[in-house]
């Protein structure tokens, strides 16, 4: 029997009771499958109830075959040794106590059939780009993309049948994702990979559109899916414009319908009224007449129903999913205006900015390079968050950070109230209304910054940066495509292009960089920032 996934009649709710399935029926075969959907439509749920670390309320949960998944946020205790958390120090202290020429029992059971895992562990850490971490060092001497690489290799060494990715490329630089797509590439066995990252996207088999707790299958990769669906939008558009015209076609000939069965009955009354026929019969035709009139009109009435009813289903049809609207405060920066100056930068971890670096005007730079190279710290360091060891960050203009990690928040306050916090001067109501521009509507707005999941923390993050005071004339962000849906990241664009200030953006997620208009690229590699061409940003693999 192939390996599968079946979920049948699946129902799960939030601890509020808000639902998040109701009898979802849905089944994953062999092969790569990207499951999409935007921010809160519930695929990382999903997969958490795949994998059995989520209960469903109702419905079966069936897998054929062992399952290995990868969370959305890793987090590896950093004491830990890699090949502890490669889940292989036991049989690997086994091992070795049996070629020193301990014959004990427990030790041959420890290691089981696994003769080999030592080779194997150190292949497949090769085989991620891995092979220059030793089994002996600890999570700690590591990067966070590594990190995600390590915990990735963990679960390919177990050989599980069913393989879960939520969100894999988050925090991989270009040489991580690129291991990671050989690693999906050569999978033989079920994967379901929740992502925004086209690339990856663009070498599954089909995609899985999960939304409003429905599910719609879509044969082929991600692009194939982007031309299918605006052939489908283009189409229930279509169909919206000729139910619209049919029901004014219908709302007119129920008017035409009125109008008739008025002069029937003038005409009817009028004739009983001057008597040129016997009453009897002039009685019979006055009820005939009304009768043939409401027929006529209740079958208008029915056609104008039955068009109402064909516009409400090709008005469903057209997809009008909710997306952030950031509307950025004026920022203009004026051509040559100073607005950051760097200056024999040194900074913490030994990162530094060897002379100087300038930024005049509303200049955008990219700031890219390798997991743990010192981008993010160079963010901080511009921000007033690390003290420079020696050298200066000068900024003149006011300035906004949105941090990688989003925690800017106070988890135990209310979305509303992180976001007045920076800006006292705002009202409640205009607090409100501008988060409403991000998705936070109503009650929305009053649950704990601790509840929130991935994407509503950025978009609470951005409402607060943007309603901040003063607005920023120089806007820094780390890594802002993580945990955005496609629509999200696509808002975000747009909200970015239009932005009139200098921008610094760190990330390692090229398209999206390449669509904001980056004027300079930085590399920052071995601790040290230059300047480089946009033929060089693809370092090397």
């Amino acid at each position: 029997m192939s390996v599968s996934i079946t979920c049948t009649s699946l129902a799960y709710a939030w601890p509020d009771g808000t639902p998040v399935f109701e009898g979802l029926d849905i089944a994953f075969g062999p092969g790569r499958t990207g499951l999409v959907g935007v921010n809160g439509s519930g695929k990382s749920t999903l997969l958490k109830l795949i994998a059995g670390e989520l209960a469903p309320v109702d419905g079966t949960v069936r897998v054929a075959g062992p399952v290995g998944h990868l969370p959305q946020n890793v987090t590896l205790d950093t004491g830990l040794r890699v090949d502890e958390a490669l889940d292989i120090a036991a049989k690997r202290a086994a091992l070795h106590a049996i070629e020193a020429g301990d014959v004990s029992e427990e030790h041959f059971e420890t290691v089981g059939d696994d003769w080999d895992v030592e080779e194997r562990a150190l292949a497949t850490l090769g085989e991620l780009g891995l092979g220059h971490i030793e089994l002996d060092r600890t999570i700690g001497e590591v990067s966070g993309g590594e990190s995600v690489l390590l915990r990735l290799a963990a679960l390919l060494l177990r050989r599980p049948d069913v393989l879960l990715l939520d969100e894999p490329t988050n925090n991989l630089d270009l040489y991580a994702r690129r291991r990671l797509y050989a690693a999906v590439e050569s999978w033989s066995g079920v994967l379901v990979v929740v992502s925004h990252d086209r690339e990856l996207l663009d070498l599954v088999d089909q995609i899985a559109d999960l939304r409003s707790g429905e599910v719609t299958w879509y044969g082929g990769n991600f692009s194939a899916y982007e031309e299918a669906l605006a052939t489908e939008q283009e189409a229930a558009e279509r169909m919206v414009r000729v139910a619209e015209a049919d029901l004014k076609k219908q709302k007119r000939e129920l008017t035409d319908a009125h109008v008739k069965l008025a002069r029937r009955r003038r005409y009817a009354q009028k004739m009983y009224d001057t008597k040129r026929e016997p009453r009897a019969v002039m009685k019979l035709k006055k009820r005939s007449a009304e009768v043939s009139a409401g027929k006529h009109r209740i079958m208008h009435e029915e056609k104008l129903t039955e068009a109402r009813e064909r516009l409400d289903e090709a008005v469903e049809a057209v997809r009008d999913d909710d997306e952030i609207r950031v509307d950025l405060p004026y920022t203009a920066v004026p051509l040559g205006r100073e607005v950051l100056m760097l200056l024999d930068l040194e900074m913490a971890y030994g990162a530094r900015v060897a002379g100087g670096l300038d930024l005049r005007g509303p200049e955008r730079i990219a700031l890219i390079g390798r997991n743990g190279a010192g981008k993010t710290t160079l963010l901080r360091t511009i921000a007033g968050e690390l003290e420079p060891v020696s050298g200066e960050a000068r900024v003149h203009v006011p300035l906004r950070f949105l941090p990688q990690r989003l925690d800017v928040l106070d988890g135990e306050l209310s979305v509303a109230e992180n976001v007045a916090r920076f800006a006292p001067g705002a009202t409640n109501n205009r607090v409100r209304a501008r988060l409403a521009r991000f998705l936070f509507r109503g009650a929305r707005a009053d649950q704990p910054a601790a509840t929130l999941s991935g994407g509503e923390r950025f978009r609470a993050t951005l409402a607060a940066l943007m309603l901040a005071e003063p607005a920023p004339q120089l806007l820094m962000l780390d890594e802002p495509t993580n945990n955005l849906d496609m629509a999200s990241v696509r808002q975000l664009t747009t909200a970015l292009e239009s932005y009139e200030g200098a921008l610094i953006v760190a990330s390692h997620d090229l398209p999206f960089l390449e669509s904001i208009g980056i004027t300079r690229w930085l590399l920052m590699e071995e601790g040290e920032l230059r300047e480089i061409t946009p033929e060089a940003v693809g370092y090397p693999a």
